[in-house]
């Protein structure tokens, strides 16, 4: 069963639950299991998503990268020479 229809499915399990007749009891450990499944499946669609994006630009993220200017300092080497 695909991750979509398993929303589905325990979508319609907690919109029945109340008119059907259940126990209390039971109706707390419905919606109790119900959403542990629904943060399961969101979180894996999200992250599936989010692979999904950075495989799609190729690796590369929006944000820039910090890159030091390495020829603003000098190097020890250099520091001899000039004296």
């Amino acid at each position: 069963m695909s991750r979509e229809s398993l929303i589905f499915f325990f979508g319609i399990i907690v919109f029945i639950t109340p008119y059907i007749g259940v126990p209390d009891t039971w109706k707390t450990y419905v919606y109790t299991l119900s959403g542990i499944i629904f943060m399961i499946a969101g979180y894996s669609l999200r992250h599936s998503a989010y692979v999904r994006s950075i495989q799609n630009e190729d690796g590369e993220r929006d944000a820039e990268s910090f890159v030091e200017n390495v020829g603003s300092r000098n190097t020890p080497a250099e520091s001899e020479d000039n004296t």
